[in-house]
């Protein structure tokens, strides 16, 4: 198991196959679909090959989303982190988009913010990003919200899937002036 990062309350490593019902709990929830397309998966199955497709992000792309577990009950959670995007969204391409997704019983405790700041800092810090972004539906109130807390700025927004959403980014540079920070 690789942990990349760990807050006061989570850790956040690589997905695991045994993160399978996890898994099968987020993605299988029509709710926690509502702005993802309202695509919810049916099967274990699905969420096996959810897991397989991210580790092989890890293989290809050197990163992908990671789990997130409950330090103190060692639940996982849901999933949070980067994805290299090399398909085309609110005409870019090639970029680290920034996301994170719940199981519903977790929502409300802070987790998205907590583990986007981290992840944010990460990608900055540790991974030496140029610029990472985010997207959201502009009705996902809540992901817009988080998005914007941790300081990415919406740009333009996009129609995709036939829902408009809203593109933001920050760049290394942005983020170094907000954190009073240099160049590590």
């Amino acid at each position: 198991m690789k942990i990349h990062i760990e807050t006061d309350r989570l850790i956040m490593r690589d997905l695991m196959d045994e993160d399978v019902q996890g898994m099968f709990a987020m993605d299988s929830d029509a709710e926690v679909h509502a702005f993802l397309g309202n695509k919810p998966i049916s099967t274990m199955e699905e969420a096996k090959k959810m897991i397989d497709s991210i580790n092989e992000q890890y293989v290809q792309n050197g990163i992908g989303r990671w789990a997130v577990v409950e330090k103190e009950s060692g639940d996982f959670v849901g999933w949070s982190g980067f994805k290299y995007i090399t398909d085309t969204f609110g005409g870019r391409s090639n970029f680290y988009d920034l996301g994170y997704r719940f199981i519903k019983k977790y929502w409300g405790k802070g987790y998205a913010t907590e583990t986007a700041i981290a992840s944010l800092n990460h990608g900055f810090a540790k991974l030496n990003y140029e610029e990472i972004c985010g997207m959201a539906d502009v009705d996902h109130i809540a992901s817009n919200v988080i998005l914007k807390k941790i300081g990415l700025l919406k740009r333009h927004e996009f129609i995709y899937d036939g829902t408009l959403h809203n593109f933001y980014t920050l760049s290394k540079n942005e983020w170094l002036e907000r954190h009073n920070k240099s160049y590590l």
